[in-house]
């Protein structure tokens, strides 16, 4: 039997309580006590430290990483226990030969080009989680992967016969473990599928429980009615709705947020079960190729590639993507100078890393489509972008929304990825509590564990309490701050010196141990 006990921690149970004074007794990964415990079992001293949930990260690119690195420092230095990935419509599972051989392609900018890939379905990926990570997954089946399998990457409606065979995909994944399913609706091929297709494979999710987390057709141009969309597809299928990385981006959204905030009040009065994510950065951060026009991204990378080749094609790419707007890059006009590279899949374009497509072009005095078009083909799709185009006031106010959890949405890969993928937790902490005040310490807690713990459907984890799961997370409130930065990303978090998986010690004083307790924590 495996005991432990930490002795004089402020205790922020994640259910937005106040903090109090006290000790917790582990007993063989579990919670069995807290406040005054029986002294028993090796002591780990708190000395004020915050005990706390270990944190929840409700949007996750981690789908390689918890299976491939053993460490996974960007989330477990920063207290992260739990992560929910296959998010935003494409993941590695389910999936055919065929269709990994696309993904493999079509995710480079997210998670690098993989070796061998031995699952196939959803079941069999959380078995190879199983077999040791770092941290805990919960897996959502992603739409756009599904309808990769069963219509292509073709452009049209799904038949009826195509739906089914679709919602078959989703059911399988369900019952294998999935928590729900995603959407990428500004991505091939899920941005192919109408409200009708959509609600017919978030029938089958509210029917098992789960719940919709969509990247949804829009953050900028027509954000609000790819919004009230998504809501719509709540109503209809009786779908639990996520709505993930909710922000109101670019200039046509500045000061927007209250009408966001607003249609999620609307559908919650209305017995409507939705809830959304954050991260607390201005930048996005995608691929470069997402910005291409949907009609130039079908039939997969070969296909686009050969259009980034054909003079015809270009000048239809050029008009959308500098004159009317692409439904890629949101509906609204490229604007070169917000584009910055965070990473390139060819070596030989490192030293674009950290230069916006404007800057290239002025050093090489070229235009700005050309060095798009030109970066797009000689690093073939691989390359990855911060997006300066969010605003402060947005951010604050739906941080501050009550149906608010949060999650990182970070790409690990690249030479400089975003610092959200490193720093989303503490920096919350550090910044948008300690500093600004925006939240209350137990209410930040709150959003961080409990409440994203709730979401999942996790009953054992997420809250302290005995009988809960030991994951776990001893933070100092007055020195909690993200290391990551935009120019140097992978800086590990300050003031969190230890963290439990399971009860299992992953960061010990600062320092990772070689522990991999983490495992598929399914539906």
């Amino acid at each position: 039997m495996s005991t432990f006990r930490v002795r004089g921690a402020s205790i922020v149970d994640g259910t937005g309580a106040p903090a109090y004074r006290g000790d917790a007794l582990i007993v063989d990964g579990r919670i069995v006590a807290l406040g005054d415990v029986p002294a028993e079992g090796p002591v780990l001293e708190a000395g004020g430290l915050v005990l706390a949930p270990g944190f929840i990260d409700m949007h996750a690119h981690s789908d390689l990483a918890v299976v491939t690195d053993p460490e996974h420092l960007a989330k477990t230095t920063q207290g992260v226990t739990t992560e929910v990935v296959g998010q935003d419509g494409l993941s590695y599972a389910p999936a055919t030969d065929e269709t990994l051989a696309i993904l493999r392609d079509q995710l480079a900018g997210w998670n690098g080009v993989p070796g061998d890939l031995p699952w196939r379905t959803v079941g069999e990926y959380l078995d190879r989680v199983d077999a040791g990570a770092a941290v805990n997954v919960c897996y959502l089946v992603p739409q756009g992967s599904v309808r990769m399998m069963v219509v292509g990457t073709e452009d049209r409606p799904a038949t009826g016969a195509e739906i089914e065979a679709m919602a078959g995909l989703v059911r399988d994944g369900l019952e294998q473990g999935a928590v729900g399913m995603s959407s990428g609706l500004t991505y091939v091929p899920g941005m192919f599928a109408d409200t009708d297709e959509l609600v017919a494979l978030c029938r089958v999710v509210a029917g098992y429980g789960g719940f919709y987390a969509p990247h949804q057709r829009s953050y900028g141009r027509g954000a609000l009615e790819a919004y009230a969309e998504m809501v719509e597809v709540a109503r209809r299928s009786g779908v639990a709705l996520h709505l993930t990385h909710a922000t109101m981006n670019f200039g046509v959204n500045r000061g927007r947020a209250a009408e966001l905030l607003a249609l999620i009040d609307d559908a919650l009065a209305d017995g409507l079960d939705v809830t959304l994510d954050t991260y607390p950065y201005l930048p996005g951060s995608t691929t470069l190729a997402a910005v291409l026009p949907s009609w130039s991204a079908t039939g997969g990378p070969a296909a686009t590639l050969e259009r980034l080749a054909d003079p015809a094609a270009l000048a239809r790419i050029r008009e959308q993507v500098e004159v009317t707007g692409s439904d890629g890059c949101h509906g609204v006009v490229a604007e070169w100078d917000t584009l910055q590279i965070s990473g390139v899949r060819n070596e030989e374009l490192s030293d674009l890393v950290g230069s916006t497509i404007a800057q290239i072009a002025a050093a090489e005095a070229r235009e700005e489509f050309e060095v798009f078009v030109d970066v797009l083909r000689r690093d073939r799709l691989g390359t990855t972008i911060l997006q300066h185009v969010g605003h402060e006031p947005n951010v604050r106010a739906i941080m501050r929304h009550p149906r608010h959890t949060v999650g990182s949405d970070g790409l690990l890969v690249g030479g400089r990825p975003h610092p959200r993928a490193w720093g989303t937790f503490p920096h919350y902490l550090g910044h948008y509590v300690r500093e600004e005040g925006v939240l209350g310490l137990e209410e930040c807690v709150a959003r961080m564990t409990g409440r994203s713990a709730a979401r999942l459907g996790l009953t054992d984890r997420g809250v302290l309490r005995p009988g809960a799961i030991a994951d776990l997370v001893l933070f100092d409130p007055s020195t909690v701050a993200a290391g990551s930065t935009f120019a140097d990303p992978r800086r590990p978090a300050v003031g969190i010196p230890y963290v439990f998986v399971d009860g299992v010690r992953v960061i010990d004083d600062g320092r990772r141990t070689d522990a991999t307790p983490g495992r598929a924590v399914r539906r």
